[in-house]
């Protein structure tokens, strides 16, 4: 099947980098703020070089972005790998098994191929266009809640929430649903990926924080949207859903 030679080259580079990862994982990580004030570990470095030497020794006309790295290769090209070698880096760097190395690939524009392997977890998540999602394996999809009153609801954190004026909107919806709570990065979307959750808001992200989760949310039956509702990953923010919830979210995160 298309692509299927692209999500096993993932898998086997995420095999290599989950070692690192767990070489270097433990109470107080050794770290340094970057310019914009996010920590960067010895682990975020080394993953992220592993995984670009191995896009460029197996596919050296694709372009490679990654969030400690930049760009690499021809900014034109059809395809792009994105990466984020440890999503949820103030976890890690404190002992909190609640991080990812997220990796895509992108053709044309859109996502097709994406894996999210959380080593501290022993989880993946991962999914390829057309192919549907899965979990260790096995198949995932999203929940069949269609009232907010039922619905669980995670989100990042209530400052982000608050910098950007979603706060008090946010707050309200929590309200008239079952459940909050603040299961951040990769996590809040896996666990809306595979029915755990109904809602997952990430107010302020990057591309590399949501290319694979995206792809990985739709092959579930789920929808990524950003805030105000585009269908795109480089909008500033995420909203994701169960799909049967989300135009009513999206009214009342934009009301």
């Amino acid at each position: 099947m298309a692509y299927d030679q692209e999500l096993a080259a993932m898998q086997g580079w995420l095999d290599a980098t989950d070692k690192i990862a767990l070489e270097h994982f433990r109470v107080d990580v050794p770290y340094k703020n970057k310019d914009d004030g996010t920590p960067v570990t010895e682990a975020d470095l080394a993953i992220e070089n592993v995984l670009r030497k191995a896009i460029e020794e197996t596919y050296p006309s694709d372009c490679v972005v990654g969030e400690e790295g930049g760009t690499a290769g021809d900014p034109k090209a059809s395809r792009r790998w994105i990466i984020d070698p440890i999503d949820g880096t103030k976890n890690f760097r404190r002992g909190v098994p609640i991080f990812a190395t997220l990796i895509a690939l992108e053709e044309d524009g859109k996502i097709i191929a994406g894996v999210a392997s959380a080593p501290a977890l022993n989880t993946r998540w991962f999914a390829r266009k057309g192919g549907g999602a899965f979990r260790d394996g096995e198949k995932i999809s999203v929940s069949k809640v269609k009232e907010i009153a039922l619905a669980e609801i995670c989100s990042g954190g209530v400052g982000t929430m608050a910098d950007v004026g979603l706060d008090e909107r946010f707050t309200q919806l929590c309200k008239k649903a079952a459940r909050h709570r603040g299961f951040g990065d990769f996590w809040g979307h896996v666990l809306v990926a595979q029915g755990s959750m109904d809602v997952m808001l990430d107010p302020v992200v990057n591309v590399w924080d949501l290319a694979p989760l995206k792809i990985i949310v739709e092959e579930a039956g789920g929808t990524m949207t950003s805030v105000s509702g585009e269908d795109r990953i480089d909008a500033g923010s995420a909203l994701t859903t169960n799909a049967s919830l989300h135009n009513e979210v999206l009214a009342a995160l934009n009301a």
